[in-house]
């Protein structure tokens, strides 16, 4: 990672001698593998072993319903990984649509989505649902959104399962509804729902906003997931312009302890781009 310092230098002063193995990142941090990019080349239950394979502590995935719950189920169980959440559908990606739960007039098929998500996720053991809200622009949309999402929360809770609101960039999702974190708050808060929270992806926030950690600091009562990926390419954490040592330092400082979710693009084999977990070992430089 660029101009950082080694991990030994920023980790608490009970971690082992340098060279050998703590649990992973900083300090205790934990790992996620979303494998709606990482494996995406395999089944999801073959993505979900690799993950295990890796040493990741838990999986997440964005649209898994093609493949049977059960399968899903079992992976998970063969693998001891929990899944911590997945996405609503899209709507109908041969005309572009990137969520639907925001759009005037497609209440039904976004509630339909929801209904759909949270039967999966409560057969696999998912915790999160993130609830897409797909191109749409205007207080209508805000409207419906609030609607949707407060239908999801009530019929997630007794699950208990959180909905996730995410902010999507300008530049890969140019006209989708959410794209600020000020404006996630407005929603989070008029909801008022405790299983309403925020999906923090770092390579959104830097995007359009910047300030990742004062960001994080400010968030993090209404954060319920952290994501992660190079800055601008979407790449593995170990270049471009987010020094992630310094990001993943605070988040430890913060006593977040949930695990955060690599969420990045690779061209070639997944295997390949795991470098930047070498900043388990203490001593090495990222």
């Amino acid at each position: 990672m660029q101009g950082v310092a080694a991990v030994d230098q920023i980790v608490d002063q009970n971690t082992p001698v340098a060279g050998t193995k703590i649990r992973r990142g900083v300090g205790q941090m934990k790992f996620s593998a979303n494998l709606g990019f990482l494996w995406n080349d395999r089944p999801l239950p073959d993505a979900i072993r690799a993950a295990k394979a890796t040493d990741f502590d838990a999986v997440e995935c964005h649209w898994p319903y093609d493949v049977p719950a059960a399968d899903t189920l079992a992976a998970l169980n063969e693998t001891g990984l929990k899944m911590l959440g997945l996405n609503t559908r899209r709507g109908d990606v041969g005309t572009s649509d990137n969520g639907l739960s925001a759009i005037p007039g497609r209440e039904i098929e976004a509630r339909a989505a929801i209904d759909e998500a949270i039967t999966y996720a409560v057969v696999i053991g998912a915790a999160n649902i993130h609830v897409m809200a797909g191109f749409a622009t205007g207080p209508d949309a805000h409207k419906v959104f609030v609607e949707n999402l407060t239908y999801a929360c009530a019929v997630a809770a007794p699950y208990g399962i959180t909905i996730l609101i995410e902010p999507l960039n300008r530049y890969d999702a140019p006209g989708y509804f959410l794209t600020l974190t000020d404006q996630a708050v407005v929603v989070i808060k008029e909801i008022g729902a405790a299983n309403l929270k925020l999906m923090f992806d770092c390579y959104h926030v830097q995007l359009m906003e910047g300030d990742l950690t004062h960001r994080i600091e400010k968030l993090l009562p209404i954060i319920g997931h952290i994501q992660f990926a190079s800055v601008p390419d979407r790449g593995a954490p170990d270049h471009g312009e987010i020094n992630y040592l310094h990001v993943f330092k605070t988040i430890t400082r913060l006593n977040y302890s949930a695990p955060l979710g690599a969420e990045y693009k690779y061209a070639a084999k997944t295997e390949d781009s795991l470098g930047w977990m070498s900043m388990c070992k203490v001593g090495a430089p990222i």
